[in-house]
């Protein structure tokens, strides 16, 4: 496949009403769901993809019932085992995005054993967005910068898209070319507003779990016949 998008982000929408749909419980979709992301990895970096950048668990989705709360928080420390393995297997570099200050002390653990493990690989990138929400990544960003200019290290002439991009939590990352969302809803959802400003946008009504091979193709094959214009109309 000719001009393979550099780096895809994707917004893992439909686990439970997928799971709803087969008469399950909705944390079996989450669990697929968890399955379908290691699949989908291996897949992008075949089909040449460097980077790729998937949205696990909002600043909002704190808000949902405490029960798949704890079911979630539980399968993420289980992910977080595997994706260690799956790490040193695959060459593949994993840097988590996000407040992981909420999080609890032994999945921070796991998250900073996971970065710094993997900081050596320089096969694929992978990113999980987790406790993120980009607005609130951009207040971040701003406090680390206001701080900056208080202790005299940092100008306010200093202040250009370049540094405040250094400041985001996917500092060194590329900006996504592509960001998919599955399972029907049209909206950015608070991910990667900042990057995401001349990225690709592809929706598809594929719930996540049933997101497969063929239909990254697809959503790669729409990027590919898109006119990337920068700088005109």
């Amino acid at each position: 496949m000719m001009n393979i998008p550099q780096h895809v982000a994707i917004i893992l929408d439909g686990n439970g009403r997928w799971a709803k749909s087969k008469g399950m419980p909705r944390n079996y979709g989450h669990t697929m769901g968890a399955k379908n992301v290691e699949k989908i990895c291996d897949i992008a970096g075949h089909m040449g993809i460097k980077y790729l950048t998937v949205y696990a668990f909002s600043t909002e989705n704190w808000s949902r019932p405490q029960s798949e709360v704890d079911e979630l928080m539980r399968l993420l420390g289980s992910y977080m085992k595997t994706c260690l393995k799956t790490a040193k297997k695959n060459n593949m570099r994993v840097r988590v995005l996000g407040d992981i200050t909420r999080l609890t002390p032994k999945l921070q653990e796991q998250i900073l054993e996971l970065e710094e493990v993997s900081a050596r690989y320089d096969g694929f990138n992978f990113q999980i967005a987790l406790n993120y929400g980009s607005r609130d990544e951009m207040v971040r960003a701003m406090k680390k910068i206001t701080k900056e200019i208080q202790a005299g290290r940092l100008s306010e002439d200093n202040i250009s898209e370049e540094l405040f991009s250094s400041y985001l939590d996917t500092s060194g990352i590329p900006d996504p070319d592509l960001v998919i969302r599955t399972s029907g809803e049209q909206r950015l959802s608070n991910y990667l507003l900042w990057q995401s400003a001349y990225s690709e946008l592809y929706f598809t009504d594929i719930p996540w779990p049933d997101f497969d091979e063929a239909e990254l193709k697809k959503a790669v094959e729409a990027y590919q016949n898109r006119d990337r214009r920068f700088g005109g109309i």
